[in-house]
């Protein structure tokens, strides 16, 4: 991923908190097996301290792969939108000069995978995920002899992936002027399609840390 200096994150307190925020689905990657391209699966994670906690079915593909090369990435993705190229145009020219962009925000984590297939430490894998996306308590116990997880568990294998690095990427124009970001901001607000309302936060919350641009 490459990352501009206007567009890096301004401390690990702000990839952490936009995680934390609802960012909980990620695209995990690994290297392909000999002959065979790089394997991607979308998914849900959940975390526990710096780890990243996954799961997925036990026929998925994968799983040679991690077992033979357990460096894998996982990407989070999210307040993205497309900048018509008029909203970007500089003062005193023609609009369809403008060059058109995206924003988004972007954390990419590099990681070793352990794979998690012992029954109770999947249990408590599960666990930790339905406290964090139904932690109102509202299923079934997860136990290893009580249905219906305890019969399901076979059919899954678990990842816990330990962080080596993380990089993060804000791209939202932090390097044009103030009027100009803000503006683009407001027409975000104003346009509402897709993610345009976070992507236009994301804007305004880096045009307050950051202000006018300096290298």
């Amino acid at each position: 991923m490459f990352i501009q200096p206007w567009d890096a994150g301004l401390d690990e307190a702000e990839w952490q908190s936009w995680i934390a925020e609802g960012h909980d689905f990620g695209q995990l990657s690994v290297n392909g097996l000999p002959g065979q391209p790089p394997a991607v699966v979308p998914t849900h994670f959940t975390t526990d301290g710096s780890d990243l906690l996954i799961h997925l079915a036990r026929p998925n593909p994968v799983w040679k792969a991690i077992e033979q090369n357990p460096n894998v990435t996982f990407t989070v993705i999210g307040d993205y939108a497309f900048v018509p190229g008029p909203w970007r145009a500089k003062p005193d020219t023609e609009p369809t000069d403008g060059v058109p962009t995206s924003y988004y925000a972007a954390v990419q984590f590099t990681c070793r995978a352990h794979l998690v297939d012992d029954a109770e430490a999947k249990a408590e894998l599960l666990c930790r995920q339905l406290a964090h996306f139904q932690p109102d308590g509202d299923h079934a116990p997860v136990a290893v002899d009580e249905p219906p997880y305890g019969r399901m568990l076979s059919g899954i294998r678990g990842l816990r992936l330990q962080v080596t690095d993380v990089r993060a990427k804000f791209k939202y124009d932090d390097h044009k002027p103030v009027e100009q970001r803000a503006g683009v901001a407001d027409r975000l607000t104003e346009r509402r399609q897709g993610l345009d309302v976070p992507t236009a936060r994301q804007q305004r919350r880096r045009l307050d840390r950051i202000g006018p641009w300096k290298p």
